[in-house]
């Protein structure tokens, strides 16, 4: 409703903008002053004037001030601040179940870097029918597979330091 106003407003001002200059013999200039359009250049700015027809400016949306993102008080009177308090059972079910995921991935990423080895071949693939004739597809291929060995070994490595991470945190709240 508010958006729908405010495009009614900038019209019916573009419209009495354009109106009175559509009136007189000669269009009025419309300057460009920054990110602001005016007909009233300010000598002080760094003003310039644009060729062509009318200009439309659309008003864009406005960010939420810090009012919105305060957390709400509920009718017990404490604040509820969405799942920021959570049950020590509850925690433990999401790390259990973050470190499945993370596990997971682990052991994925580890099958593709071990596939990856294999298809490497100590720095020397072995060369497809076609690379026989073009060496230079044969040095991207190489060079293609050197930056997915690469990029692998790195999930791998930042995968099992994520686990490290939260597996302290697993079996410490997993102990009586």
């Amino acid at each position: 409703m508010r958006s729908s106003f405010i495009h009614c407003v900038i019209g019916l001002s573009c419209c009495g903008a354009v109106l009175p200059a559509a009136a007189s013999s000669e269009p009025q200039r419309i300057y460009r002053c920054g990110n602001a359009y005016t007909n009233q250049p300010d000598p002080a700015a760094n003003c310039k004037p644009l060729a062509g027809g009318s200009v439309t400016v659309i008003e864009g949306t406005r960010v939420q001030s810090a009012s919105f993102a305060s957390p709400q008080v509920n009718a017990s009177g404490g604040t509820s601040a969405g799942a920021a308090k959570v049950d020590s059972a509850e925690q433990r079910q999401r790390d259990t179940q973050a470190q499945a995921v993370l596990q997971a991935e682990l052991e994925k990423a580890q099958q593709q870097h071990a596939a990856l080895l294999r298809e490497w071949n100590n720095g020397e693939p072995e060369r497809r029918a076609d690379e026989f004739r073009q060496p230079q597809k044969y040095q991207d291929r190489v060079a293609q597979l050197r930056s997915a060995l690469q990029r692998t070994q790195a999930d791998v490595a930042g995968l099992q330091r994520e686990l490290q991470r939260l597996s302290p945190a697993v079996q410490t709240e997993s102990k009586p």
